[in-house]
């Protein structure tokens, strides 16, 4: 099978993309990662999320840790390429590694205060084994 399709995307100086997980079923956006063209290639043939971890200079299968996979349905690039949008059905319904359903949980106030919005499902300490 051609690889072509990895050609249209913008990939980045260090040959990355941002890509932001989007939940199917709700239209929330839960986080975003990088990818490069390896994680790219990995998610479309898995059907399961793969990123690009730039802290641990390796691919991140979403979910190795934790369980918390996501189940891609659909992949998308933005009108210029640059910026990957992934449908997923996220497994167990955290998505943040902080134990919370996305990324997104902390909101700026009228005062100009960052505000938690959403509680923590689950302690990050039993998710990743360390209690």
């Amino acid at each position: 099978m051609s690889e072509d399709w990895l050609d249209a995307v913008k990939w980045d100086a260090q040959g990355l993309v941002p890509a932001i997980a989007q939940e199917h079923a709700t239209g929330t956006i839960l986080m975003m990662a990088w990818m490069n063209p390896e994680s790219l290639r990995l998610t479309r043939e898995t059907g399961h999320a793969v990123y690009w971890s730039r802290s641990r200079g390796r691919l991140w299968h979403k979910g190795e840790e934790s369980g918390h996979q996501q189940v891609v349905h659909a992949i998308r690039i933005d009108c210029d390429a640059d910026v990957v949008l992934l449908d997923v059905e996220q497994k167990g319904g955290i998505a943040c590694h902080t134990g919370r359903h996305n990324c997104f949980f902390r909101e700026l106030d009228a005062q100009g205060h960052w505000v938690e919005v959403a509680p923590v499902l689950k302690d990050p300490d039993a998710i990743y084994g360390k209690a």
